[in-house]
């Protein structure tokens, strides 16, 4: 009877090693490569949209507190005729 325990458990054990084994190879090739820069750059991408909402929400508040509301729309007027 235990040797039968033990043989399972050994059996267990030796297939979640192989299962291990195969998931960090896949990990390791081109294609697991792959996989972790885009979602290495998804984050970057959703981290830099966060940010930038976060600026403009906290510049349409700063401009409501210093009442420069109607001058916004010139100065982005302005800023674009600078960029062209």
């Amino acid at each position: 009877m235990n040797r039968i325990i033990w043989m399972g458990i050994g059996v267990a054990i030796g297939v979640i090693a192989f299962r291990k084994i195969t998931e960090a190879q896949s990990n390791l090739g081109p294609d697991g490569l792959n996989r972790a820069v885009g979602r290495l750059a998804d984050g970057l991408l959703d981290f830099a949209d966060a940010v930038r909402e976060g600026m403009q929400e906290r510049e349409s508040e700063l401009r409501s507190a210093l009442g420069i509301e109607a001058d916004a729309s010139m100065a982005v007027a302005g800023r674009d005729a600078v960029r062209r």
